[in-house]
């Protein structure tokens, strides 16, 4: 498998684990053509509550694990579970409650991205 087909396969793994625990608003960002992207894909999308938030970040880890033997890189925000961000290097998931998601608003800012 190419790189490229990994990618795609963690991005869709990743998407389904969010569908599967009803996160709201899932958009997938490809900053693949973008000059100085810091990642190939942002995965953004929202919870309700910390706990929904909480469960979501939990579905995205336990799904790439045990699915593709993926291991997160490196995971921000978990404690307050406000913004929680997971590093897979090639793709970033960001798992918003909503009122952090439009005051960060983090799709105007990769605005230039392809949005699929």
């Amino acid at each position: 498998m190419t790189e490229n087909e990994d990618q795609t396969i963690l991005k869709d793994f990743i998407v389904n684990a969010i569908q599967d625990k009803k996160g709201k608003e899932l958009i997938v960002l490809d900053l693949r053509d973008l000059d100085q992207s810091i990642a190939d894909f942002f995965i953004i999308c929202h919870g309700t509550s910390n706990t929904q938030v909480n469960a979501i970040a939990d579905a995205v880890d336990r799904e790439t694990r045990s699915e593709l033997q993926e291991h997160v890189l490196h995971i921000e925000g978990a404690k307050n579970s406000q913004w929680i961000l997971m590093d897979y290097g090639s793709v970033v998931v960001h798992v918003f409650q909503e009122e952090y998601r439009h005051f960060y608003n983090l799709e105007d800012l990769w605005a230039d991205a392809k949005k699929r």
